[in-house]
């Protein structure tokens, strides 16, 4: 068998592999647009209230 028959026959077993993996990485990517489409379907939480205490708790751990 040639060089060139064996290259062939090579690549022709290493093609099903190959584009299994570039399918797999290339999922999420090809899924960002979809997703972006439904965007005004996502519910947030509010965002939580700020009490102050940071700094009372800083301060009370300087002086320990």
């Amino acid at each position: 068998m040639t060089s060139f028959a064996q290259n062939t026959i090579t690549l022709l077993r290493l093609l099903p592999r190959a584009t299994l993996i570039l399918l797999l990485l290339a999922a999420p990517v090809l899924a960002v647009p979809t997703m972006r489409a439904n965007a005004g379907s996502t519910i947030e939480a509010p965002a939580p209230k700020k009490t102050g205490l940071g700094l009372v708790l800083l301060v009370s751990l300087q002086r320990a």
